[in-house]
């Protein structure tokens, strides 16, 4: 198969039987629910443009495995070029949704962990990496949606896994049987994970060498048994439920987030990637939120050009757009967003090459650009606002503009250029707010603050990876405390 159709995925979807709950009840049909379906949508998109021959080039790849063409979301970065291309298709994808199209973390995941597994199976001569082979072999050929899966709930936060009063705090193995091993657990904030066909699970931190339990690594099908999903709240969520098209925003696509919640779940040893090698967990950790890190510099710019274009649409609506400080706002707005695209092209064309043969990013470069992110977004989100001014917080709802009697009148003063119908000003500022405050700003905003890492987490491993000595090094030379070993001539 290969390539996918998204009626092929949406038909995935409808096999799956999940065990999925919202506001309280267990939801039997989530593709089609209102709520869900926008987010389905978004992924969707990852399947329809690798069909397209306009973008061919970006959304594909030829497997290092098998050779065929295939979903770069399930490619193994094979050059500096194909970190590169990845980086061009997430802006792609985010401008087109103008959301979160959830499928990055299990591309980052499949990296991260691809590389790793090779280097435990040369330290213990363990199987790991061939049983990923085997893995990504199948997920390539069927063309599958697989969520990366590392944040645990983590309950007291100055405390590791094994000194928490409750050990599932941090997703462990409880039980480990011939044919395989039985974990529980609970993974937060799961981007995608219930328009996913897979999981890849991973470790959340740095391990002791006491806590082999909670050293685990595999990858199950979204509907095995055990697993519970809970489907997290977004602001606005339910003007989907209204039944119009306005007050929403995005009219057709959407991001997700997934309390997933495994209770007593059985893992077959072949589906096993990691399982005690606590020395490995740091490594593992650090790779997956580099590579999603080098993510946010794809995504966010590309749901930052959706955001500079409704900004740039609302000034001309309203009869602004000649100013001079409007366009010293949207020229700010660009160079914030293309500053971020910057870091994420910069840090995939410094990559290297990994013992296992795929490329990693340039650590360092994807933690700066990752702080960038923590910040950037936001600033283009205010000046989003600034220039929409009052009226996108404090806006009648559609059903207003709609009533037979006060509707012609809110319609009437609700109206600013005269050529532009009050409708499209009405439909460009709920844009403006669904990627500012509302739904929308858990994938722009929330998770640019902390979705790979918390803004301190990416600090820290910049402290790390910077060399400070060799920077006072040189300055010691060029003011003449140490000799200049370079004036030879």
């Amino acid at each position: 198969m290969a390539l996918k159709t998204p009626q092929q995925y949406l038909d995935d979807l409808r096999k799956m039987n999940i065990e999925l709950y919202m506001f309280g009840e267990r939801i039997e049909n989530y593709v089609d629910h209102p709520i869900i379906r926008p987010s389905i949508n978004s992924m969707a998109m990852t399947y329809k443009l690798a069909l397209d021959p306009e973008y061919e080039d970006i959304m594909t790849a030829t497997s290092n495995l098998t050779g065929k063409k295939i979903n770069r979301f399930t490619h193994l970065h094979q050059s500096t070029e194909d970190l590169v291309k990845k980086v061009k298709m997430q802006r792609l994808l985010g401008m087109k949704t103008g959301s979160c199209f959830q499928r990055c973390v299990g591309m980052d995941a499949f990296n991260a962990v691809y590389s790793t597994t090779y280097e435990i199976d040369q330290a213990y001569g363990t199987e790991y990496h061939k049983r990923f082979i085997k893995y990504m072999e199948y997920v390539q050929e069927n063309d599958l949606a697989v969520d990366g899966c590392m944040t645990d709930a983590r309950g007291d936060r100055s405390k590791s896994p094994s000194q928490q009063p409750d050990p599932d705090a941090y997703l462990h193995v409880v039980e480990r049987r011939e044919d395989g091993i039985v974990v529980r657990g609970c993974k937060l904030h799961q981007t995608g994970m219930i328009n996913s066909h897979e999981i890849l699970v991973m470790p959340n931190n740095s391990l002791k060498e006491n806590e082999k339990e909670w050293a685990v690594c595999f990858a199950i099908p979204l509907d095995t048994p055990g697993m519970l999903y809970v489907y997290g709240r977004q602001a606005s969520d339910t003007r989907k439920l209204e039944g119009g098209s306005i007050d929403v925003g995005n009219v057709n696509f959407g991001g997700q987030e997934v309390m997933a919640i495994f209770n007593d779940v059985f893992v077959p040893w072949e589906r096993v990637f990691m399982d005690g090698e606590t020395d490995f967990t740091t490594i593992l950790v650090e790779r997956f939120a580099g590579y999603h890190r080098q993510s946010y510099g794809g995504c966010k710019v590309g749901v930052g050009d959706a955001l500079i274009g409704a900004a740039q649409a609302i000034a001309d609506y309203q009869g602004v757009a000649k100013a001079s400080h409007i366009k010293d706002k949207i020229i700010e707005m660009c160079h914030l967003n293309e500053t971020l695209y910057a870091c994420g092209i910069a840090c995939s064309s410094e990559g290297r090459k990994t013992a296992a043969g795929n490329y990693l990013i340039d650590l360092l470069l994807a933690n700066i650009c990752k702080q960038n992110v923590t910040r950037f977004p936001y600033e283009i989100a205010r000046i989003a606002q600034d220039i929409a001014g009052g009226y996108v917080g404090t806006m009648p709802s559609e059903k207003d503009f709609a009533h037979p009697k006060i509707g012609p009148l809110v319609k009437k003063y609700s109206t600013a250029r005269s050529d532009i119908p009050a409708e499209h000003r009405q439909r460009m500022l709920r844009l403006i707010e669904n990627i500012t405050q509302g739904a929308a700003a858990v994938g722009y905003l929330t998770e640019s603050m902390h979705g790979a890492g918390s803004p301190q987490a990416q600090r820290i491993m910049i402290s790390r990876l910077v060399n400070l000595e060799q920077r006072k090094e040189q300055a010691e030379i060029l003011c003449g405390i140490r000799e200049n070993p370079d004036l030879d001539w």
